[in-house]
């Protein structure tokens, strides 16, 4: 079935580039599987390098919260959904949600900004999906500059290509029932504070919002994983909702056939995972939550976290995986439930 579909997909992406669909295609089903294959196929190895390979780079000097390569950091994300055409969901029009500096309690001495782009859905456009990573890394020590690639570039660019390819469906007539907001917070490595300051100010209210898809380092393979790189962490997607880890479980089956491990659910483990990312500050406030994630490893933390260490095969496809669920959750009739 799978590789009747791809077949389908290819036609429709067919002299188009690799994010680039014919216009023509108008399907009204929106939540079928070939549909949705031809919008995830437009997330590719070659884009989310390009991107990656731009936010860990050492002109954005480890992206440190607050200092200038932070700075640079955000306005090259700004400068992106302006190009394609994502608008942005604040006054004015610009991307950036200022955090002063007071807000970061002495773990900053300056202001920052998250990054927010908005796409609006169509007869259920109220309600909306939060999908976030945060952009933020540990900046330079010395002259050893900490480049984050894994954390959190993989999952920064990832938010980029899903975002593209909704906009891409969008245009052609296909866009999602319910509204997205890409979400690219500062400050989650000195405690999270980027994500807390949305949840406190939101721009679209807490009660409205669906779920929040959170992607946290997704471009490597643990040492738990050596022999089976076909997995991703899925983290807290029945903490609030059962139905959460159905739609994301079916979605797996249907099209990407991952390994999803949920060993960081357990209450006992001591890393404590599910507190550790921005997706908690949502979840403290009642909302379901997916973390995805694939595990430390010897470079985490390190000035070696960089762009030549990614898989880019499996960044693809949990980036897909994130794409699909998604997809599921912006086209179903009912929002999930909370238990």
């Amino acid at each position: 079935m799978r590789t009747f579909l791809f077949a389908i997909s290819l036609l429709f992406l067919c002299n188009c580039g690799s994010t680039s669909i014919n216009p023509s295609v108008n399907n009204t089903s929106k939540t079928s599987v070939d549909v949705a294959t031809t919008y995830a196929n437009t997330i590719t190895i070659s884009d989310l390098k390009s991107y990656l390979t731009t936010i860990a780079s050492d002109e954005f000097e480890g992206r440190r919260t607050g200092e200038e390569g932070q700075k640079k950091a955000a306005k090259y994300l700004g400068e992106f959904y302006a190009k394609n055409n994502i608008k942005s969901p604040l006054e004015g029009g610009t991307y950036l949600q200022n955090i002063p500096k007071d807000f970061f309690r002495g773990r900053s001495d300056y202001s920052s900004e998250n990054v927010l782009a908005f796409i609006e859905g169509t007869d259920k456009k109220e309600e909306v999906i939060v999908i976030s990573a945060h952009y933020d890394h540990l900046g330079m020590k010395g002259r050893k500059i900490y480049n984050g690639a894994d954390d959190d570039g993989s999952g920064t660019s990832a938010i980029m290509e899903i975002a593209q390819a909704f906009q891409q469906a969008v245009e052609n007539g296909n866009g999602p029932r319910r509204s997205f907001l890409f979400l690219h917070v500062t400050g989650e490595e000195i405690g999270l504070f980027g994500s807390k300051y949305y949840v406190q100010n939101p721009v679209f209210p807490l009660k409205n919002t669906v779920t929040n898809l959170n992607i946290d380092m997704i471009g490597r393979v643990d040492k738990a994983h050596k022999k089976n790189p076909n997995f991703v962490y899925v983290i807290g997607s029945e903490k609030l909702s059962k139905e959460l880890k159905e739609v994301s479980e079916k979605s797996n089956e249907t099209y990407t056939n991952l390994s999803l491990d949920y060993r960081f659910d357990d209450e006992n483990d001591p890393n404590r995972f599910y507190y550790r990312s921005d997706h908690y500050n949502f979840a403290k406030n009642g909302i379901p939550i997916i973390f995805y994630f694939n595990g430390t490893h010897k470079d985490y933390h390190q000035e070696s976290d960089t762009v030549d260490k990614i898989n880019f095969e499996i960044l693809e496809k949990r980036t897909k995986l994130v794409f699909y669920t998604a997809w599921d959750l912006a086209n179903r009739e009912d929002r999930v439930k909370v238990d």
